[in-house]
């Protein structure tokens, strides 16, 4: 049975060889997540580490979805620092390895990171994927809206720039546009 859990920053550490797995496995099958093929599974480990200071300090959250003692994919929502944002996130780095893909897990996912999002009075969540990439009909069927696409936004892993599609999705008690704070 797969686990879904949120993660301290000293856990983010504890797993970063795992998820530097699941990051160098999910770049190496042509998934635009930031990153250049071939990724060094080292440069993808530090990565993970780098961000356990923001994860610490709240800026950033990281779920694991554990099958058995595996990491099975990871999803990340970023909160911005400013007064005049503290109602969005941003969702961030949504993986399923090959392995465990076609059993809901994207969308065990994105409903722990919606559902955490919404309790902590966020009410509008972002996202971007590549233009025509498998992840957009999860974003749809999970009911986020597209709201516009960018040229040449991002490579993929061989270097190559694609478009990048916008979703956002409103969770919890959203307010209307101009509503008084």
């Amino acid at each position: 049975m797969t686990e879904i859990v949120l993660v301290s920053g000293p856990e983010l550490v504890t797993y970063a060889d795992e998820l530097a797995a699941l990051l160098v496995e999910t770049v190496d099958g042509g998934a635009s997540v930031g990153f250049l093929a071939p990724l060094a599974r080292g440069e993808a480990a530090a990565w993970w580490r780098e961000r356990a200071a923001s994860v610490d300090a709240g800026h950033h959250l990281v779920w694991l979805a554990r099958d058995g003692e595996r990491v099975a994919g990871t999803i990340g929502l970023s909160r911005p620092p400013l007064p005049n944002a503290r109602h969005r996130a941003e969702v961030a780095k949504l993986m399923v390895r090959p392995s465990a893909r076609g059993r809901g897990l994207g969308r065990h996912l994105l409903s722990a990171v919606e559902e955490e999002a919404a309790g902590a009075g966020v009410t509008l969540l972002t996202l971007d994927t590549e233009s025509g990439s498998s992840a957009e009909r999860l974003y749809r069927a999970a009911g986020w809206t597209e709201c516009g696409s960018i040229p040449d936004y991002a490579s993929d892993p061989a270097g190559v720039l694609k478009p990048t599609t916008l979703y956002y999705k409103t969770v919890g008690a959203a307010r209307t546009s101009g509503a008084a704070q």
